[in-house]
Formats: structure tokens, sequence, C-alpha cells
């Protein structure tokens, strides 16, 4: 509201600055106008009167009572109506509008009256309002009431104060495939859509690292096995779209909690290298009791290679001998996951 008032206040006063400013300039007009036609009566002459250039009519048509010279000293041409432009700008009121000017009606006259904005068809012909009707509808009818691009729309306004972004929103939308493709995208992807740059992906990587660390927070609060669910959507989020094979472990306690989610190996889009000796290495450094191993297939198909089969079997094995339980090996593919557990293959 502030910034608003302070926004009305410095229009006025401009306005008001330009009437002022025209009202001196028709003075100047007017004084160099009488010093450029008065010129001294010749010695001897006796002075002319001061006649306006319509007559002696042309006083009584003043706006304002005017009495006649006694005896001016000459008559001075353009003089009157110079004056006569003059009192008739002083006596005009100022305009609200600085854009009203002399061929404005005047304050009193008749004019069509201004039709209210609630009966017109489009009360607004532009995006005004739209930001704020948008965060109403979120709040007033929550956010499955919004579709994906409103929601898209609606992150970018951190990114952009100004402007419409829901033309933005829906190209981001089409580039990527999806809502949720477009805050799983990498940062190098998002720098490549035109029109994000560093505050758009700052926006969808923030909201993507909040989502994920909600998802985290729900996996830590129960056991694990007991909360298989929200492990496999925490796991889904994290792995489902990433587009080379990731290895992660989670270490768990004697009871079955989450002391660590690490990723202990990256590869290519069909291959990871896993070293046995590592992950039973870092779980004596964590002092777990038991191991979930995790590892994601680009291609979207989680069934397991006869390599993803024989690297669980020697994980396995190495943990054994140290008294450390695998419980299971979970493959992800997009939206899709599989327990080889499940499967009878651990």
């Amino acid at each position: 509201m502030c910034a608003a008032a302070e926004g009305v206040l410095s229009f006025w006063l401009s306005g008001l600055w330009r009437d002022l400013r025209g009202k001196r300039k028709v003075a100047r007009f007017a004084r160099r106008e009488v010093l450029s036609a008065w010129r001294p009566a010749p010695w001897g002459e006796a002075p002319a009167p001061l006649a306006p250039p319509g007559g002696e009519e042309a006083w009584t048509a003043a706006p304002w009572p005017v009495d006649a010279p006694a005896a001016p000293s000459r008559a001075v041409p353009g003089f009157a109506e110079a004056a006569h432009h003059v009192a008739e700008f002083l006596a005009r009121p100022i305009a609200a509008d600085p854009s009203a000017g002399a061929g404005a009606a005047a304050p009193d006259a008749p004019g069509p009256a201004a039709a209210d904005p609630q009966d017109l068809p489009f009360p607004s012909t532009g995006p005004h309002g739209h930001r704020a009707r948008l965060r109403e509808k979120l709040i007033g009818r929550g956010a499955e009431a919004l579709a994906d691009y409103e929601l898209l729309e609606m992150l970018l306004f951190f990114a952009q104060p100004r402007g419409d972004t829901k033309p933005l929103a829906k190209a981001i939308i089409n580039h990527f495939g999806s809502f949720a493709a477009v805050l799983t995208a990498n940062q190098r992807d998002l720098f490549a859509a035109p029109g994000l740059g560093m505050h758009g992906v700052a926006a969808i990587k923030l909201v993507q690292a909040a989502a994920l660390r909600l998802a985290r927070a729900e996996v830590l609060a129960r056991p694990v096995l007991n909360n298989w669910d929200r492990l496999m959507d925490y796991l889904n989020a994290i792995l489902a779209r990433e587009r080379v094979e990731q290895f992660r472990v989670l270490f768990l306690d004697n009871r079955n909690h989450l002391l660590a989610d690490e990723v202990l190996a990256r590869g290519t889009v069909n291959h990871t290298p896993v070293y046995p000796r590592e992950v039973v290495k870092r779980a004596l450094e964590l002092h777990a009791s038991a191991l979930i191993l995790v590892h994601n297939h680009p291609s979207g198909d989680p069934t397991p290679s006869p390599e993803d089969v024989e690297m669980t079997n020697e994980v396995r094995e190495a943990a054994r001998i140290l008294s450390i339980t695998l419980h299971d090996h979970v493959i992800v593919g997009n939206g899709r996951w599989l327990s080889l557990r499940r499967e009878g293959l651990l």
C-alpha cells in the first residue's frame, strides 16, 4: 500500500509541476509580447487610447469586470488578446490527470458517465490481479484445483516479480514433458531451456529439494521395513528420472531406522561399478546393522540383469561375515520398482 501511495503522489506532483511550468511559459510569452509591441509616443504627441483588437465591446466580453484605463499611454497591439489567454489559463483548475491539456473539457461540462468496471464483460484487459486470483484459488480451493501449468506459473512468481509467467510455464512443461519432469530435471537442462535463467532454475530446484527432504523426513520417522510404501515414494522421487545409473545404499541401525542414505557410485546409462568391499567398509564406519541396496535403470524397465543378481549376492556374502544383514535390493525404473527379495532372487 505504501508503494502504491508513493506512486500516486509522485504521479500527481509531476502533473502539477508540468501545469505550473506551462503557466510560467504563457506569462513569459505575454510579457515578451508587451515589451516587443510597446513603443513610446513621439515627443509632443498625445498617446492613443488602449483598445483591444475586437474594439471597445471586447472589454465587456472579458471573463472578469475590467474598467477601461482613463488615460493609457499608447495602444499595444496584441496585449489584450495575450492578457485574455493568460487570465483564462490561470483561471482553469489544475487537472488531476497530467495528460489533460488545453483541449480537455471543463470539469462541470456534461459527459458520458463512466461505466462501472464490474458491469463490463472484462473488468481488466491485462494480467492485473491474475496473481492474486491464483493465490486465492490455491488458498480457498486447495492445490488440487490448480493445473500443473498453474503450479509452475505460481512457482515462477518468485523468479519474475512482474509480468505474465503463464506462457513460460506452459512452454517449459512442453519442453520437458510434464510438471514432474520439470522439477526433477538437472540444472544443465534447466539452464538450456529458454526463458528460465538463474532465478527460475533456483526456484525449481528449491522446490525439488524441499519435496525430497519432506519425503526423507517421513522415512526417518518410522522403521523402514514398516514404512515400505513411503520408502518407495522417496526412492522414486530421487531416482525415477535420473539419466545415468546411480547406486545408493540405505544404512539401517538395529531397529531398522535409517542412519544414512548415500550414493556410493555413479555410472553410465546402463552400468554402475559396485565394489562390495566399499559397501561393507562404509557400513562399519556408520555402525550399521543392516543394508538395503538401491539402484536405478534409466531405461525405465526395473527388470534385473544377471550382473545385478550376481553383485547382490557378493554384497550379501561380504556383509554376512561381519554380521550385517542385507534386507533387499531395489531397482527403480520410471514410475516402477522391483524388489529382488520379493522376486525370490535374494
